[in-house]
């Protein structure tokens, strides 16, 4: 039987695998072991550089935010990026948040990241959801 995956497949089941183990099943260590490379380089401003601190990053965000729930409602592939689009609740916004984050994957593995955040405000002038 031949594996017809794509390499753009594959990066995205990674990367949602390494998402929903880390952030919804809280099994941060479990995700790092089998998702994340040796080198990880990160772009979120409160997170350290390095594997040991996306660990860090990831275990303070899920004791700062014990409540928080959240929902992939996209994944993209564009070559070698990633980008994870959900609908968060529990974390800043009283309606929720709305929050994308792009992983680079070589070889299977996790090795960058960049991330944004936006609460879902009372109103909106489109009547469109953000997600």
């Amino acid at each position: 039987m031949t594996n017809t995956k794509s390499i753009q497949e594959k990066n995205k089941e990674a990367v949602v695998a390494f998402y929903k183990q880390a952030h919804f099943d809280g099994d941060v260590d479990g995700a790092i072991a089998l998702y994340v490379g040796d080198t990880y380089i990160q772009h979120t401003p409160a997170a350290e550089d390095g594997v040991e601190g996306l660990r860090s990053y990831i275990n303070f965000f899920l004791k700062a935010f014990p409540n928080a729930r959240g929902d992939i409602r996209h994944v993209i592939a564009d070559g070698d990026i990633v980008a994870v689009h959900a609908h968060w609740t529990g974390l800043i916004g009283k309606n929720g948040d709305v929050g994308v984050d792009f992983f680079r994957v070589k070889d299977g593995k996790l090795v960058e990241h960049w991330d944004v955040i936006q609460t879902i405000p009372d109103t909106s002038k489109n009547g469109n959801t953000m997600y």
